[in-house]
C-alpha cells in the first residue's frame, strides 16, 4: 500500500473524499489543514495503479479542475491519479521531496507530457499507460474471448447461402451482388463437403487474368466455366509461388466448430488474413456436414464489447486517444513507425492500379485523395461487385476505366444514393473506447482517420488492426 495524500485546497464546511478506492460507497471525511481555513486534507493507503476519485462539498458533488480529470462512457466526470510503487530512497531525500509536493502528494511524472493534436483538435488527456496496464487489458480481452464460443455467434433465426461449385462465375458473380454477399461458402456435392469460399478476391484475380489476354471480357466467358474451374486455376496460380499447394484440391478450407473459443477463431482469422470463418457442425450420425454460421471479426467484437461498454472498472487504455496507440496504418508524414506506411490514389488512376495495390499489399481498401491528399471517397475490394449490374464488366477495360468512372457506375447501381456507411472517417484525438463503439457497428470495417478540417488522410484503421493490438 502507498500512503497518499489527497487535498481540496477551495474551503467548505464539510468535505468528504469518496473514490473507486473506496467502492464510491464509504465517504472519508477531510479535515482542515493546521494554519488554513481553506485546504482540507484526507490520508489514505493505495495499492499501485490507477485510481479515481471525487468530493463532496456541501452535499455538492464536485471535482479539482486543477488536477487531472477523466470522462467515462457515461459522460461522468471524475479526478483521476496513478500510484506508483515507492522506491527507498534516504530519508534527507524524502524530507526534500516532502517539502516541494504540490497539494497532491502522489507521483503524478506520468501526467507531465499530455499529447497535442494537429487540426484545432487541442490538448487531450492523454497520459502514458504503463506496459502492465496494457497487458492487464489485453489479457482481461483475451480471457474473456476465450470463455465464450462460437455458439455465442449464433443468431436466433437467420439464414446461410451456400453456392454449388458447378455452378458458372457469372451466376455466382450476380447472386453475391444482388444479395449483398460478402463472402459465400462453396459446396461439393460429389464430395459431400464444403470445397471452400468464394469472396471479391476471386474475382479480381479473374478479371485480372481475362484481361491479360483480350481487350474485354464478355459475358460468354464467365459463362462458360464453373466456380471450381477457376478456383482450380487459382490454385495453379497460387502453387507458382508455393509448391505445397495441390492443384487439385487446393488449400484446406479453414474452418471452425461451434464448440471453439472465439479467441481462437479470431486468431484463425488473423494468421489466415480472411474475412470470415465457417462455423462447421459434423453430426456422428450424419454424413455431411452443417453449416451453421459465418464467423467475422466484426461479429465477435459485437458480443465482447458490451462486457467493457459500460464496465464498472475503467481501463485507462479505452481513454487514450486512438494516435497514441499502435493501431492502424499511418501515412509517413505522421512521424509514428508502423509495420507499413498508408498508401492512396488519386481518382483519374485506372481500375488495374487499384486492383493490384489492393492484391499486392494485402489489404481490403485504398483511400482516394485528391492532390492535396484530402479524402474523397474510397475503393475496397467488395466494390467489384457492383461491376455485375448490367453486366458492367463486359464493357471496362481494367487499364482505360479510371477509379473515377468505376465509383460513378457504383454510384448509380445504388440508385444513385452511396450507402451511409460507405466512407466512415474519425480524428486521430478519438478515444480508442469511441473507435470501438463505432466498430461494433457491423455495417463499419475501417475507419479513415482524416485532420480536422481540412480532411487530409492520416491513417486507416481496420477491425483486424483492433484485434491485432490486443491479440498479437
Amino acid at each position: 500500500m502507498v500512503t497518499t495524500r489527497f487535498a481540496w485546497p477551495y474551503g467548505g464546511r464539510q468535505i468528504f473524499l469518496c473514490g473507486s478506492f473506496t467502492g464510491w460507497i464509504d465517504h472519508v471525511l477531510m479535515t482542515p489543514v493546521e494554519g488554513s481555513t481553506m485546504v482540507f486534507q484526507a490520508i489514505c493507503n493505495l495499492t499501485p495503479g490507477y485510481h479515481q476519485y471525487k468530493f463532496l462539498v456541501d452535499g455538492v458533488w464536485l471535482v479539482d479542475e486543477q488536477q487531472r480529470c477523466l470522462t467515462d462512457e457515461r459522460g461522468t466526470v471524475n479526478n483521476i491519479i496513478f500510484v506508483q510503487e515507492p522506491e527507498p530512497v534516504s530519508l534527507s531525500i524524502q524530507s526534500e521531496a516532502s517539502s516541494s509536493r504540490s497539494s497532491m502528494e502522489v507521483d503524478n511524472d506520468i501526467f507531465e507530457h499530455p499529447a497535442l493534436f494537429s487540426g484545432g483538435v487541442g490538448p487531450e488527456l492523454a497520459f502514458q499507460i504503463p506496459e502492465d496496464e496494457i497487458d492487464f487489458c489485453r489479457r482481461r480481452f483475451s480471457v474473456l474471448l476465450s470463455r465464450y464460443t462460437a455458439y455465442e455467434l449464433l443468431p436466433v433465426s437467420g439464414k446461410v447461402s451456400v453456392l454449388d461449385v458447378t455452378v458458372a462465375v457469372k451466376h455466382a458473380f450476380h447472386v453475391m451482388y444482388e444479395q449483398s454477399l460478402a463472402v459465400v461458402p462453396l459446396w461439393d456435392d460429389c464430395r459431400s463437403q464444403f470445397f471452400g469460399m468464394l469472396t471479391p478476391s476471386d474475382f479480381i484475380l479473374i478479371l485480372t487474368e481475362l484481361h491479360k489476354n483480350r481487350l474485354s471480357l464478355t459475358d460468354g466467358d464467365l459463362d462458360a466455366h464453373s466456380v471450381l474451374a477457376w478456383k482450380e486455376r487459382k490454385y495453379q496460380l497460387n502453387r507458382r509461388s508455393d509448391r505445397s499447394v495441390n492443384p487439385l484440391h487446393g488449400r484446406a478450407l479453414i474452418q471452425a466448430g461451434p464448440n471453439e473459443s472465439l479467441k481462437d477463431i479470431a486468431l484463425r482469422i488473423l494468421q489466415s488474413k480472411i474475412s470470415m470463418v465457417p462455423i462447421i457442425h459434423q453430426a456422428q450420425d450424419s454424413m455431411s456436414p452443417q453449416l451453421l454460421h459465418l464467423a467475422c471479426l466484426s461479429g465477435i467484437l459485437r458480443f465482447i464489447w458490451r462486457y467493457f461498454r459500460y464496465s464498472s472498472e475503467s481501463l485507462p487504455v479505452f481513454q487514450q486517444p486512438i494516435g497514441r496507440l499502435s493501431i492502424g496504418t499511418w501515412v509517413p508524414e505522421i512521424g509514428r513507425a508502423a509495420r507499413c506506411q498508408l498508401k492512396s490514389l488519386h481518382s483519374d488512376v485506372p481500375l488495374c492500379s487499384a486492383l493490384t495495390m489492393l492484391m499486392e499489399a494485402q489489404v481490403s481498401s485504398v483511400p482516394i485523395v485528391d492532390d492535396n491528399g484530402s479524402l474523397l471517397n474510397v475503393y475496397s475490394r467488395s466494390d467489384i461487385m457492383s461491376l455485375a449490374k448490367r453486366n458492367a464488366y463486359a464493357h471496362i477495360q481494367l487499364d482505360k476505366t479510371s477509379i473515377n468512372q468505376v465509383l460513378q457506375l457504383q454510384y448509380e447501381a445504388y440508385g444513385g444514393i452511396y450507402p451511409h456507411t460507405r466512407c466512415q472517417t474519425c480524428f486521430r484525438s478519438e478515444s480508442l473506447h469511441d473507435i470501438m463503439e463505432r466498430f461494433s457497428d457491423p455495417a463499419v470495417r475501417r475507419l479513415i482517420v482524416i485532420q480536422p478540417g481540412s480532411n487530409r488522410v492520416e491513417g486507416i484503421i481496420s477491425l483486424s488492426d483492433i484485434f491485432n493490438y490486443f491479440m498479437v
